[in-house]
């Protein structure tokens, strides 16, 4: 009989143990505050119904977005090249990984991805969805130079990841799969929405005469016409998510979305950046060939390169661009600056 009443015991012992980490928590659904002018605009945000935004997810994606040691030698993390103050890219015209490597292409600017509705991301549209995006950095020998079994390694030997990510996804064995989910949710959370010029759609602000000139530059079809790509009053993105060539080169040492699609109708075309935290972005164009906004606006005015695949919206590619005058350049540029958002870049709730 003493025996039976130690074997029980024991077993409720050992049953106990292996139902402890089975213990069911349910993550806080996260209230993503959604803008005024994106909820009067824009459709819904896409969130995954694989993987809806918590509290407990959004926290631990953070946590990993900063965190080093998902590089090969503990050196880099997301934040490295994605940096909050820089509105999520850097100041280079080319990042270097964690073995002094550039690669070929700008970092992108990170904000307001949830809102990417054919959900193709980085410059050439390669990754389909956030979580995928996030996958190729880590073993990038450009980049991060790690692979995913040894970060998984790392963190799962961390003290403090196993619980996070049972809180966050009801289970303490980390693989890949998670640890890029728990990334894309935070991502998903960086919205820029509060720029002077968003106040002024609100009636919160009044526009310089050279901000409101310029944006009637931007908007006019026989100056700038530059809202078929880049957004307007009607669209707060100021991207339209596509891919255009927009008349950088005549011969292209880098297809772009060609590449991806293997189709020569797409060669050297790249997606359209948002106009938004121009004054944190430098440098510009998927290369990064422009350190400066006027640099930028003389290439549209007078400095565009014919192609085969030039896009049709380039319309004025026979007078090399739409010429525009000194003032109309000044003030294209003071409308453009006003897009930034002073409140964005310095979100404690972004930075680290």
């Amino acid at each position: 009989m003493k025996t039976k009443s130690i074997f029980l015991l024991s077993f409720l012992f050992l049953m106990n143990c292996a139902s402890k980490e089975e213990e069911i928590y349910t993550p806080v659904p996260y209230n993503l505050e959604i803008p005024t002018l994106f909820a009067d605009k824009l459709i819904a945000p896409i969130i995954p119904t694989n993987n809806p935004l918590t509290e407990e997810g959004v926290a631990l994606g953070k946590k990993l977005f900063f965190d080093k040691s998902l590089s090969g030698d503990n050196s880099q993390s997301c934040a490295t090249c994605h940096n909050p103050k820089k509105a999520f890219t850097d100041e280079t015209r080319f990042s270097d990984g964690i073995d002094g490597n550039f690669g070929t292409r700008n970092s992108m600017p990170l904000f307001n991805l949830a809102w990417n509705f054919n959900e193709k991301f980085t410059w050439d549209g390669k990754d389909f969805s956030l979580e995928k995006q996030a996958f190729e950095p880590v073993s990038n020998p450009i980049e991060m130079h790690s692979n995913w079994k040894k970060v998984v390694e790392k963190l799962q030997g961390n003290s403090t990841y196993p619980d996070l990510f049972l809180r966050a996804f009801g289970t303490s064995t980390i693989d890949s799969v998670l640890v890029t989910k728990a990334i894309a949710q935070f991502e998903r959370t960086l919205i820029s929405a509060n720029s002077k010029f968003d106040k002024f759609l609100l009636g919160k602000a009044t526009l310089t005469a050279e901000e409101q000139n310029g944006f009637n530059v931007f908007m006019d079809e026989a100056k700038g016409d530059c809202f078929h790509c880049h957004g307007s009053n009607n669209n707060p993105l100021w991207t339209d998510n596509q891919f255009h060539n927009n008349g950088l080169d005549a011969t292209f040492t880098d297809l772009g979305l060609g590449k991806v699609t293997g189709d020569p109708n797409d060669n050297g075309k790249f997606k359209s950046p948002s106009l938004r935290n121009l004054k944190f972005t430098a440098p510009f164009m998927h290369d990064g060939r422009f350190a400066t906004l006027e640099e930028v606006i003389n290439h549209y005015s007078e400095g565009l390169q014919r192609s085969s695949t030039i896009d049709p919206l380039m319309k004025k590619i026979n007078d090399g661009g739409v010429n525009l005058s000194t003032k109309e350049k000044a003030d294209l540029k003071a409308f453009l600056l006003s897009l930034s958002d002073e409140e964005f870049v310095n979100n404690s709730s972004f930075n680290k």
